[in-house]
């Protein structure tokens, strides 16, 4: 295992939410637009993570570990201003998780957003949208009727547990919005 490659995903991965966090603390997010320091920040990683992916192919499991793999698939995942390197990551965690050195998850949610962002209904169902009361909503899924044992495949739960999951986390805050006015 190359530690050293490990740890410098894993801190792009906690800066990357660092700066999400404080964004919305500060009220700036959610916003219409990409937030620049944002889009700097994922611009700058997705750069090092071609370096990465240039020297060592996918950064899987057996190369930097579980969570430092996690951290190079949230920076693939947030790679928007790239959509071709982004389809790229596609194809690699498709070989890694093919070889069980990427989690099939990864896969799922980085194909799907690949996907809505080409205007292309998404595979796994991952990806979510709001309708007009608020509330989540899966983006177009291509033949839906299949879509949870796609799901299986890589170890999802089915697309009704998931849209039940947000559903009640969606409830719960706006119980908490209600409570704190």
């Amino acid at each position: 295992m190359n530690q050293s490659l490990a740890d410098e995903l894993v801190m792009m991965l906690l800066e990357d939410q660092r700066l999400l966090q404080r964004l919305f603390d500060s009220g700036e997010l959610p916003s219409d637009s990409y937030h620049p320091r944002l889009k700097a920040l994922h611009q700058r990683n997705a750069s090092r993570l071609k370096e990465i992916i240039r020297a060592h192919c996918w950064p899987g499991i057996s190369l930097v570990g579980e969570e430092a793999s996690k951290a190079a698939w949230l920076v693939a995942q947030h790679s928007v201003s790239e959509a071709g390197f982004m389809a790229e990551c596609v194809h690699l965690l498709e070989e890694a998780v093919a070889k069980d050195d990427a989690e099939g998850w990864q896969l799922a949610f980085l194909q799907d957003r690949v996907r809505t962002l080409a205007g292309e209904p998404q595979y796994y169902g991952t990806q979510f949208d709001v309708d007009e009361n608020g509330w989540p909503t899966p983006f177009p899924i291509k033949d839906p009727a299949s879509v949870n044992e796609r799901r299986a495949q890589l170890g999802l739960d089915s697309l009704e547990e998931r849209l039940g999951q947000m559903t009640e986390q969606e409830r719960k805050r706006r119980a908490n919005s209600q409570h704190a006015s």
